[in-house]
């Protein structure tokens, strides 16, 4: 379960965490950090996107902090951006794709909160993946659909990954 801290703003941004730590509305929050199957599926999920980085036009980074409103910063477990790196350490426009991958202390109301900051923020998918059951719910601007055959997708650009191609 994460904890969370009181910090000033200044003081988050000019601070490295290890791990690393979310920021939302002055409480510093804890990540839950992956366990080997959570960690095994993003090295994966991770390494699959960036062999295909200039095909797909895209950047692929894990664990890179992303500024969802002025006082929330999440950080996904990979992030997808279309087009170049950003200028900044930070994203501050919406990535293409978000994915997060369960570890097994993730509550369901704390990983709902996550997306909606996500599709609040514009990022147009968000991937939610349990690494254990293979399963998983992709969200976008048209709902969330239930993954069972271990495919996901987007549309321009067109990412597909099966989880069988993973292992």
């Amino acid at each position: 379960m994460s904890t969370a801290t009181s910090v000033p703003l200044t003081d988050y941004l000019k601070t490295s965490y290890r791990p690393d730590r979310e920021y939302i509305d002055g409480e510093l929050l804890e990540r839950n950090v992956g366990e080997w199957e959570h960690s095994d599926l993003q090295t994966a999920i991770a390494a699959y996107l960036r062999q295909r980085r200039n095909e797909l036009g895209i950047q692929v980074v894990v664990e890179q902090r992303v500024q969802v409103k002025p006082t929330r910063f999440r950080i996904p477990d990979v992030t997808v951006l279309v087009g170049p790196r950003p200028a900044g350490g930070i994203v501050t426009d919406p990535p293409f794709l978000c994915i997060e991958i369960l570890s097994p202390e993730d509550r369901i109301r704390e990983m709902r909160e996550r997306v909606d900051d996500y599709l609040n923020f514009g990022v147009r998918y968000v991937w939610v993946i349990d690494p254990v059951i293979r399963r998983a719910s992709i969200y976008s601007g048209q709902g969330v659909r239930e993954v069972h055959d271990g495919v996901f997708s987007t549309e321009s650009p067109n990412i597909v990954v099966r989880l069988a191609d993973l292992e």
